[in-house]
């Protein structure tokens, strides 16, 4: 009897911390050996030698695009992969890195004098769905382990994974997590996109909004209550907004 084929899964990172990567190694032996027994794991740096150049099933891409040298292989990728996952905010949204596309002395700042060298040279960061289609996008930075599992499940059941819509501001009310504001502190939970289970501010740090914003968020609604209820200058309460979105606002 021919055994059946296991579904081929791919890792791959662009410019990031590789965090997330880490953050798969994280499941621990349980269930990771539990998701070895439904996919092979063909490719992934963080844990493993091997490599591979043939068709993949599901690849994960880690990390923003921000040179041109990338653009090829992220087109080859997209090319062998049936389904791309983006995970990680650097991957969906360009993360933190985009921070660097509001500030022009970035190449100094980060490597001193060494900063226009050639092989630093980069250019703005922007997620890889600038360059390939993506079909799905596991957010966060990291991203929330339970979350790519979930999504990489429905996927081998043949379901559509969903995301949630709505802020981080209901996970916490779920979990009775006293608000931040309550606490003197601040946070951007109301326009945050929910889907982590709030562990930040249930742990006493205020959310940043790691996952992006909500659909339609009111940003100047966000501005008003950092400034209003946190004590935030406007210049402060601007940057702080942007901090991990700086590409999904001006």
């Amino acid at each position: 009897m021919t055994e059946k084929r296991k579904p081929t899964v791919a890792f791959f990172d662009f410019a990031c911390c590789e965090g997330c990567q880490i953050e798969f190694t994280n499941y621990g032996d349980e269930a990771t050996l539990e998701l070895l027994k439904h996919v092979e794991v063909v490719e992934f740096r963080e844990a493993m030698t091997e490599t591979t150049t043939e068709r993949i099933d599901i690849a994960l891409v880690e990390g923003s695009f921000t040179r041109k040298a990338d653009r090829r292989r992220l087109q080859d990728i997209r090319r062998r992969a049936r389904i791309v996952v983006a995970y990680g905010a650097c991957a969906a949204t360009g993360g933190i890195n985009a921070l660097k596309n509001h500030q022009d002395d970035y190449h100094e700042a980060v490597y001193g004098e060494h900063g226009r060298d050639a092989h630093l040279e980069s250019g703005p960061a922007l997620p890889i769905s600038a360059v390939i289609k993506v079909d799905y996008e596991a957010k966060g930075c990291p991203m929330s382990k339970y979350e790519l599992l979930d999504i990489i499940s429905c996927l081998l059941h043949g379901a559509e994974p969903t995301v949630p819509s709505y802020p981080v501001c209901v996970e916490c009310k779920r979990r009775e997590t006293i608000c931040r504001y309550d606490e003197g502190d601040h946070c951007m939970g109301m326009v945050a996109r929910a889907g982590c289970g709030a562990p930040c501010p249930a742990d006493g740090i205020p959310c940043e909004a790691c996952r992006g914003f909500v659909d339609e968020p009111n940003l100047r609604s966000l501005e008003r209550v950092l400034m209003e209820r946190a004590g935030f200058s406007q210049k402060r309460a601007v940057g702080k907004a942007r901090m991990f979105t700086a590409n999904l606002r001006g």
